[in-house]
């Protein structure tokens, strides 16, 4: 089998920067989310964005995949791509609590600020 130059994966990887940071976002923003839920603080709930996660983590720990994990590298990517995939989407699915949150820090955030 060739190997791919590293190149081209350090291409790819470049290219693909802003799905990497929206995985990062919504793994930031989902707890604190949940816990803002919770307590009633925001509303309307993002059902859409707790069914995500629950599909994402349901896939990491059900022993079926895609692709079985014992094909080694093939078989940790289709789980990546699954994952990462929802990950994506759900990050889209808080940018409501994402405005919500930068209003509710601004002007609290002005308040505090030395004059």
């Amino acid at each position: 089998m060739a190997r791919l130059p590293t190149w081209w994966l350090l291409r790819r990887l470049k290219a693909r920067v802003w799905a990497i940071k929206r995985i990062g976002r919504a793994l930031r923003l989902f707890l604190p989310m949940t816990r803002d839920v919770i307590r009633g603080d925001f509303r309307p709930v993002p059902w859409s964005a707790f069914g995500m996660m629950a599909l994402a983590l349901a896939y990491l720990v059900m022993p079926f995949d895609l692709i079985p994990d014992f094909l080694m590298i093939i078989g940790l990517v289709d789980d990546v791509i699954i994952i990462g995939w929802l990950l994506n989407r759900i990050d889209q699915r808080l940018e409501d609590y994402r405005v919500w949150k930068s209003e509710d820090i601004g002007p609290a955030a002005s308040q505090h600020s030395p004059s």
